[in-house]
């Protein structure tokens, strides 16, 4: 009997070991589902939220879900994908916006330029920028941290006293509330209506605030945090009169690009204190009203292509121009850059600084990445048609539509 005992630890061990490779056999099935499922899915994590992981019920064959994302048909998808793989796979997910926030899904920005990062974490790379009054939506929190979606669909994360939170009844006031936006590059919100008066806040051009009165020379304003300020009337107009004159010329969208010459180069920046490639073009259109995607790869999906089969030959003044690498066997196709294009062979664009640059080979100022032109895109011609070019006259987070 002793001798039939010695072999149990061994038995023991043999059925751990299996029930191990079984465990780890199931995870990377698992696994490769939850790949596909989110290239599927949620393949951008720009504008999805995809961060799912997969356990073993302690004593059960069912495995469950967790995380969160953005997308609805994930779940289903993921338990139909197990099941037809005999894994029984139980949904503990939460859909973002959490339930938790109970209903403070909204928010303003509430500094003159706030940093988002795709990590919530002040070490995280930089993913983006808001301007104070920029609405977003809140999607989750983590420690001092709020995870939001900007305006044109963009999913980062904000520290969160960069930020108003707000219900739907508060949001709803302040779309509907007269507002003034900032039109001069930088400019000091006050205390008092007097020059050296204490400051509030620093303010750059595009901020918004809302207008509670004003004197001969300062607007009384409210900034989104709910502190009280005064704002010259020299470096702002009315928000709404703004708003409805967005339809630009090419024209002004150049001379807005224009007035950044010479402006640093910042990685994710998209404010007139420092900007990227895309950031400029971003910033260049939305201080005319106009909402573009963020990043060049998005923007180059935007509006309708142009023949550059020719070089810049069939290129018109605002035309965006985008550089990268070409697609090749294996490989995709990569957009890394992007201009303003504003004739006869000159563009603007952020690199080092904003400068201007020619595509022509024979200018003194010749561009050295031209050989790298991929596309061109024409977007004043579709702002508010189906090419994801809105305006933010018409965008619903705005609210000046239904004004």
């Amino acid at each position: 009997m002793k001798k039939q005992l010695n072999f149990l630890p061994a038995v023991l061990a043999a059925l751990a070991l299996l029930a191990g490779c079984a465990k780890a056999r199931t995870l990377e099935k698992l696994a490769v589902i939850s790949e596909n499922v989110k290239t599927a899915f949620a393949p951008d994590r720009r504008d999805h939220v995809y961060e799912i992981t997969f356990e073993q019920l302690k004593g059960s064959s069912t495995y469950v879900m967790k995380g969160s994302t953005t997308e609805p048909d994930v779940a289903p998808a993921l338990t139909a994908a197990a099941a037809s793989q005999g894994i029984e796979l139980a949904d503990s997910l939460t859909l973002l916006p959490d339930p938790a926030l109970e209903g403070n899904i909204y928010g303003v920005t509430c500094l003159s330029v706030a940093n988002l990062r795709y990590e919530p974490r002040y070490a995280a790379e930089l993913a983006t920028q808001t301007l104070m009054g920029m609405p977003l939506r809140i999607l989750d929190k983590k420690g001092g941290w709020t995870r939001v979606r900007t305006p044109e669909g963009y999913i980062a994360w904000v520290t969160s006293s960069s930020l108003q939170e707000m219900d739907q009844a508060t949001y709803g006031q302040w779309m509907k509330a007269p507002k003034v936006i900032v039109n001069k590059h930088y400019t000091l919100f006050r205390e008092q209506p007097l020059p050296g008066a204490p400051l509030v806040s620093d303010g750059v051009w595009g901020n918004i605030v809302e207008l509670e009165g004003q004197t001969p020379l300062f607007y009384k304003v409210r900034l989104p945090d709910g502190k009280q300020a005064y704002l010259p009337r020299f470096d702002a107009e009315s928000f709404l009169t703004w708003a409805e004159a967005g339809n630009p010329l090419p024209e002004d969208i150049i001379a807005t690009a224009m007035q950044f010459v010479g402006f640093p180069y910042q990685w994710a920046g998209t404010s007139v204190k420092a900007m990227d490639c895309s950031g400029l073009v971003k910033t260049a259109f939305y201080l005319n009203g106009i909402v573009l995607l963020r990043d060049a790869s998005q923007q180059a999906r935007m509006g309708e292509p142009v023949d550059i089969t020719q070089g810049w030959q069939h290129l018109s003044m605002g035309d965006l121009i985008f550089f990268g690498r070409k697609a090749s066997e294996g490989r995709k196709e990569s957009i890394t850059h992007v201009g303003i294009y504003i004739g006869d062979s000159r563009f603007i664009h952020s690199a080092g600084r904003v400068r201007i640059n020619s595509l022509d080979p024979a200018s003194d100022i010749f561009y050295e990445g031209s050989d790298r032109l991929l596309r061109a895109a024409r977007i004043l011609n579709h702002i508010d048609d189906s090419t994801h070019v809105v305006s933010v006259r018409e965008h619903p987070w705005y609210g000046i539509s239904g004004q």
